[in-house]
């Protein structure tokens, strides 16, 4: 039991940057509290106390603010961060590993009493506000974004965005995502690696500028060319950016008569 306590302690430290101590993480963390209620609620529902079960529950709802079904079946070092508004539905099911946050439902979509929660993997996260609804799978080492409704079955590996969850694939490249990732190589910037649709704003207007300074990249080659063969010697290529020295660049010196020195 020791073995298991420290073991599940350890996970914690690795997910949560915030947590100091073990008597800190031990007292205050609700996630936590709320999963030692489970542990005894799911025992007393394995041995039919139902009524114990759901008030024990009950209990653990008023002093945690998360809501666990006793019925539900939960694994090894399953941490909730935060956790206010956590709901986890009778028939759902959870792998070891799993990381949920604030305001995560895991709820059924239909009144008939059969499976009709979802089922998550080993390793998956559910970010804060998303709802994973219906008797639906999400694979090991999936990640689902904040806020995102998810009602289908989601790949192992994957990672869902939006409303309704959409599935974050493999950006396939094509030329134009080649050309963006030349053009930034060469001006020293490591593009995201994120698929074309994906709903960032930040990503989609670099992609624009990048495709921007493509395009002039080559009329500025198509005009050297020009003038090369007209006789005229010039050097339009792009200078190398200093990318060491984008946030501290160098002094430059004073104006001319500007330097007390010289004016003396």
């Amino acid at each position: 039991m020791l073995k298991n306590l420290h073991e599940y302690l350890e996970s914690v430290f690795q997910r949560d940057p915030a947590a100091r101590s073990t008597l800190e993480v031990l007292t205050i963390y609700p996630g936590i509290h709320a999963l030692m209620f489970h542990r005894m609620a799911h025992r007393l529902w394995v041995w039919r106390l139902r009524w114990l079960a759901r008030m024990l529950s009950l209990l653990g709802r008023w002093l945690t603010g998360i809501e666990i079904h006793p019925g539900a079946i939960i694994g090894k070092r399953f941490f909730i961060d935060h956790g206010m508004g956590v709901v986890i539905g009778e028939t759902a099911e959870i792998g070891d590993d799993v990381t949920l946050y604030h305001g995560v439902t895991l709820g059924g979509t239909t009144w008939r009493k059969e499976k009709r929660h979802p089922t998550l993997g080993n390793n998956v996260v559910i970010g804060a506000g998303a709802k994973i609804l219906g008797p639906i799978t999400v694979g090991d080492n999936a990640r689902v974004g904040s806020n995102s409704v998810v009602v289908k079955d989601v790949p192992a590996g994957a990672t869902v965005v939006g409303i309704p969850g959409r599935v974050m694939g493999a950006r396939t490249p094509d030329d134009k995502s080649q050309q963006r990732e030349a053009m930034a190589k060469k001006i020293g910037f490591d593009a995201y690696g994120q698929s074309q649709d994906m709903p960032d704003p930040v990503a989609h207007a670099i992609d624009l500028i990048l495709d921007h300074m493509h395009l002039s990249d080559q009329k500025l080659k198509i005009l050297s060319e020009a003038l090369e063969k007209a006789g005229v010697k010039v050097n339009l290529d792009m200078p190398r950016l200093d990318v060491e020295n984008l946030e501290n660049p160098p002094a430059t010196p004073p104006p001319h008569g500007d330097n007390p020195k010289e004016n003396s």
